[in-house]
């Protein structure tokens, strides 16, 4: 119950701190922005393509599944360049303003510390989707053929699992150095290395290009848009979230042995 209330009390600490920065009501005003204009392109995209076809006379078109399919696809792009903004001063700007090694030597365990901030972030992100995903659920409720609300659900928990997963390991490299900027450019780094490591193993054959393939996030993010729940992508943004809480907590693990 100790660490329960320690990671609420880091989770509400690193919510407000988002709430209440103007930075962050930036990123969500761009986020808003670029994403009610993209699923406008998208929507009248779709509307094009059911056009030809009918032309074509090739049968019709799932507009409201492809609208769904391409949002979602420039909606991972669009996140691709926010997360790294969002994650960049999780534990920099711990760094900077000193207040790091307090973390480090207080009675809270680095865990708590760790999954509360992630938890922070993660929540922050989340709410930046809710109007998005409500302006999608008024346009294909009124599709015909309808989409099923589980395809939608699933394409939104795979962009929020993905999404979770870079944060946490941008957590990590946060944790790292006390430049903001540079946290913000290697967690750019490590997400396309992760979601576009699949085009690698195209040019590679054998068990090292199934590896590579189970490794990009991209591949697993295709699964849940297209309404496929496959344990393994479960299991691999499991993997990464772990692994990024994991190191974060050793690095301030060192840290705290050092001030001892």
């Amino acid at each position: 119950m100790i660490i329960l209330a320690n990671i609420l009390a880091i989770y509400r600490r690193e919510l407000q701190s988002y709430f209440s920065s103007p930075f962050a009501y930036v990123i969500a005003g761009v986020f808003w922005f670029l994403s009610g204009v993209i699923f406008l392109q998208t929507l009248q995209g779709a509307s094009l393509s059911a056009s030809l076809g009918d032309q074509a006379g090739t049968g019709s078109v799932d507009v409201p599944y492809l609208l769904l399919v391409n949002f979602l696809g420039w909606l991972a792009i669009v996140s691709l360049f926010l997360l790294p903004m969002l994650s960049m001063g999780l534990y920099s700007e711990e760094r900077k303003r000193g207040t790091l090694e307090l973390l480090a030597t207080s009675p809270v365990t680095n865990w708590a510390v760790a999954v509360g901030k992630l938890l922070g972030v993660v929540t922050f992100y989340v709410t930046l989707l809710l109007p998005v995903m409500v302006y999608e659920a008024i346009v294909l409720s009124t599709a015909e053929p309808a989409v099923q609300p589980a395809v939608m659900v699933l394409g939104h928990l795979g962009l929020v699992l993905m999404a979770t997963s870079v944060l946490s390991l941008g957590m990590f490299i946060s944790s790292l150095t006390d430049s903001t900027l540079l946290a913000a450019i290697l967690t750019f780094g490590v997400m396309l290395v992760l979601l576009l490591v699949n085009w690698v193993a195209e040019s590679v054959s054998g068990g090292l290009a199934d590896t590579l393939r189970h490794l990009s996030m991209l591949t697993h993010y295709s699964n849940f848009i297209q309404g496929i729940v496959d344990t393994s992508s479960l299991i691999l943004f499991g993997s990464y979230i772990f692994l990024g809480v994991f190191l974060t907590a050793q690095t301030i693990e060192a840290l705290r042995f050092q001030r001892s």
